[in-house]
């Protein structure tokens, strides 16, 4: 349901009618985030205040019959839904889902008007409750995840979010029983016969493995009287099952059929499930399907904000932001401070990445009970919502750095355990917060200042992780930080950033002193995986191993190079990493920092230049500590060399080892004289999906004739859109100027719902004979999987808004005009020999 909805900010009386004019309205597609942001916009600056869209479609008549829901898989803040005219439902709340039945309020053969009413103002009723110019993160607004319409027949399979049933509801999976030769798997299925007539039939399961085959299967009779609800359990076994874990993240289909008389199917669908068990053993730590995990979980925190769009990301870049993490050699993700769209959730199942899923809250507490029992709601919400996953690693039911009653963090884990009373399921909480003694796992620090990584009064039956380290404030109000480094900075500090992540010379919970732990500690989540945007800072959170973009820092190399170097994966980044943060600008450190998890690493600087090498100890702590070749770099001997015509000589070349074999090599050259602009997509191998909501990242960097990006470089670049496709941003085909950051400019690309061709162009906005020439890309956007449901008149009018008519030249006037400037431009190179020549006769060789 997302292209083609109506759109307005502010007040409408009377826009929930479903007569009401909205053709004045822009329109959008979901998800939406009300407005775009600039890549600073912390410190308040994004929208609070009512929102409305409006929905025109006309349901298929092959829907008559059946159960219609509408399920929302977030609102932001408070909401209101009507269907043609009649309200539905009232919800607080915007990170769970907000589903509604929509069956007896359809007209069939003519307009439906769904209308959506939000309000993201402030406002302490509900969980989060504290005000946006005090939280450290933004809520931003709008329908910012997908709409879909969900049709059943009137027997039909529940939602778990709608049924509102403890620990019931749709489908419950959970694993009494795991060993790598047989897995004991419970299943719990919750029916609704919505007919007068009681119903016999059959509920069927088969476990199918990636090729189809099935590997397990289950059938059993079931009797459901007229307009009642029940649940139905039973189990199936699984022989030598290939379980799931961070390197092997396995899934298996479970395909469930509800059918009724002679096997007819009258419901069902799949679900991709992994076959794992957990376990928290106190004082011997995390086991995984029945062993020690061998080493410390690592991972980091992440929000779901992005560069411009804020919170309304794509199911794509949900999926692209795992993989990167998951490239990097993380295995664990905070979800700070509340329940992730369920794309990134899927893609942590997928990719084999361990979630800590959060209730909504941070640092408040409103008395009036209300508020408690919707964080008991939430609560509920989310573990119905995610609990058969096998990334769901612990529930984090509690309020993050929240003074609460004293009673109520007892409670909340209560009623994790009463949503899924079955095995793998842990609860987490603060050591230092009020009712953590009823938490087997709890959140602690390292002793960093003993730099020995053991946990401070450990209780031998708890279990310990760091659930935000790294973040080094001068203070709380100033937020001056050695781990917060804007990209642009340079060098210099993302050296600084990746040091003080890494292993710093000063006490403090680092990679290295989280790898020096106990068993009992048993690893780390960073703060943060990304730049992200707040509210009570005017600065965003710079503290990110990749910018608000994912444009990697030094850091972000740093984590890949922790990563085994042997280990394979088809699913993301794995094997030998080396990196040379090093640029060769004249600026550049004479220490030459590289990251790399090799045995062996040999650096050589400028041709026939001496071979320093490198040698990794692997004593305990973090298993590659970035490798510092000191006074090897200097800017005169580039200098010197270039003035006698040897560019070809300079270079740093390194080169990594694993067992005496050469397996990576790595080269840094300096950038010369900017020459042209390259693009290119950072889309982590997926397509663009044409479904008008999909969204891409189009890089641009000026390079040199040779392809090093120049790095120090303060160009300006306008990008222009031709074809299927759109530029996120206030003007659909033009951007406003965009600086280069770091030698690159990011900018983003949205499908539209027509598959084909996107033309993606980046030129100067200053032109000139001696200015780095255009450059293009094309890439093809992908049909949708899924079917689009959606007003043509209200698609029509999204692109009269949004594409604009531009004079464009013959294809003659334009190959004329690519001669002549090719034309000026080798004359130009022609008189700039003369003038480099003049130069040197008149400079530093004359004096000589």
């Amino acid at each position: 349901m997302n292209p083609a909805w109506r759109f307005y900010k502010g007040k409408a009386e009377g826009a929930s009618a479903a007569t009401y004019t909205d053709t004045a309205w822009s329109v959008v597609n979901l998800p939406n985030g009300i407005e775009y942001l600039s890549e600073e916009a912390s410190g308040g600056n994004n929208y609070q205040g009512e929102v409305w869209y409006r929905k025109h479609f006309t349901p298929d008549n092959a829907l008559k019959g059946k159960k219609l829901f509408l399920h929302f898989e977030a609102i932001m803040g408070k909401s209101k839904i009507w269907i043609n005219g009649t309200l539905l439902t009232e919800h607080l709340g915007g990170y769970l889902p907000v589903i509604v039945d929509i069956t007896d309020h359809i007209k069939w053969n003519k307009d439906n008007v769904i209308a959506v009413w939000a309000n993201n103002s402030n406002d302490p009723s509900y969980p989060p409750g504290k005000d946006q110019e005090v939280l450290d993160f933004a809520y931003f607004g709008g329908i910012y995840r997908d709409c879909w319409l969900i049709a059943h027949n009137p027997i039909h399979i529940t939602d778990p979010n709608y049924e509102n049933e403890v620990a019931g509801g749709g489908t419950l999976i959970a694993f009494k029983k795991v060993t790598e030769k047989e897995a004991d798997i419970f299943l719990q299925l919750h029916l609704r016969n919505e007919t007068p007539k009681n119903f016999k039939g059959a509920i069927v399961y088969q476990l199918l493995d990636e090729k189809e085959n099935i590997v397990a299967k289950q059938k059993s009779s079931v009797r459901l009287n007229a307009s009642s609800a029940k649940a139905f359990s039973t189990s199936i076994k699984i022989n030598n099952p290939h379980l799931w874990s961070p390197d092997d993240p396995h899934l298996y289909h479970l395909k469930i059929l509800v059918q009724g008389n002679k096997n007819s199917t009258i419901d069902g669908y799949r679900k991709k499930i992994g076959v794992r068990s957990i376990e928290f053993k106190g004082k011997d730590g995390f086991w995984l399907n029945g062993k020690p995990y061998p080493e410390p979980l690592i991972g980091a925190n992440r929000h779901q904000d992005f560069a411009i769009v804020g919170n309304a990301l794509s199911n794509n870049i949900h999926w692209r932001d795992a993989k990167k993490l998951r490239d990097a050699g993380l295995k664990v993700i905070r979800n700070a401070h509340y329940p992730q769209d369920p794309a990134f959730m899927d893609a942590c199942d997928e990719l084999g990445l361990f979630v800590i899923i959060n209730t909504p809250g941070w640092q408040f507490w409103n008395k009036d009970p209300q508020f408690e029992q919707l964080i008991y709601k939430d609560i509920r919400n989310m573990v119905r919502r995610d609990r058969n996953r096998p990334s769901v690693w612990l529930w984090e039911p509690i309020l993050n750095e929240t003074h609460y009653p004293d009673y109520f963090a007892k409670k909340a884990k209560e009623t994790v355990e009463q949503e899924f009373p079955y095995p793998n399921s842990y609860t987490a909480c603060d050591d230092m917060a009020k009712g953590a003694e009823y938490y087997s796992v709890q959140f602690s620090h390292p002793s960093a200042a003993a730099n020995n990584g053991d946990t401070p009064k450990a209780d031998p039956s708890k279990t310990y992780f760091t659930r935000e380290w790294g973040d080094n404030v001068d203070t709380w109000n100033a937020h001056n930080s050695s781990s917060r480094v804007y990209r642009n900075w340079g060098e210099g500090p993302m050296l600084i950033q990746a040091k003080h992540y890494a292993n710093p010379s000063y006490p403090f919970t680092s990679y290295d002193v989280l790898y020096k732990t106990s068993k009992q500690h048993v690893g780390g989540a960073l703060w943060h995986s990304f730049d992200h945007q707040r509210g009570y800072h005017p600065d965003p959170f710079y503290g990110g191993l990749m910018d608000v973009y994912r444009q990697p820092k030094y850091s972000y190399y740093m984590f890949k190079a922790q990563r085994q170097a042997t280990v394979e994966n088809r699913l993301y980044e794995t094997g030998p990493v080396l990196f040379i943060a090093n640029e060769m600008t004249p600026f550049s450190s004479e220490d030459v920092v590289v990251y790399s998890n090799c045995d062996e690493v040999r650096l050589t600087a400028f041709k026939g230049g001496e071979t320093l090498t490198y040698k990794n100890p692997h004593t305990k702590g973090m298993p590659s500590p970035p490798i510092v070749f000191k006074e090897v770099y200097n800017f005169m001997q580039i200098k010197a060399r270039t003035r006698g015509g040897k560019q070809n000589e300079v270079y740093l070349a390194a080169e990594g080892f694993i067992d005496g074999k050469k397996v990576i090599a790595d080269t840094v050259y300096p950038a010369y004289r900017p020459e042209k602009i390259i693009l290119w997509t950072d889309d982590e191998g997926t397509s663009l999906i044409a479904d008008g909501s999909d969204f891409i990242t189009v890089v641009a960097a000026v390079v040199d004739k040779n392809g090093t990006i120049k790095r120090l470089n303060n160009s300006q670049i306008y990008f222009e859109v031709e074809g299927n496709g759109e530029l996120i941003g206030d003007d659909p085909h033009r951007s406003s100027l965009k600086k280069l950051n770091w030698g690159t400019a990011p900018v983003l690309v949205r499908s539209t719902t027509q598959a084909g061709t996107v033309k993606i162009k980046a030129h100067l906005d200053m032109e000139g004979s001696n200015r780095p020439s255009m450059g293009e890309l094309e890439i093809r956007s992908s049909p949708s999987n899924n079917e689009l449901l959606f007003s043509s008149k209200e698609l029509d009018a999204y692109f009269e808004n949004h594409t604009k008519v531009k004079t464009t030249k013959s294809s003659n006037e334009k190959g004329l005009q690519a001669e002549i400037d090719q034309l000026k431009k080798e004359l130009n190179q022609y008189k700039l020999k003369e003038v480099e020549k003049q130069q040197e006769d008149f400079g530093e060789k004359r004096k000589k």
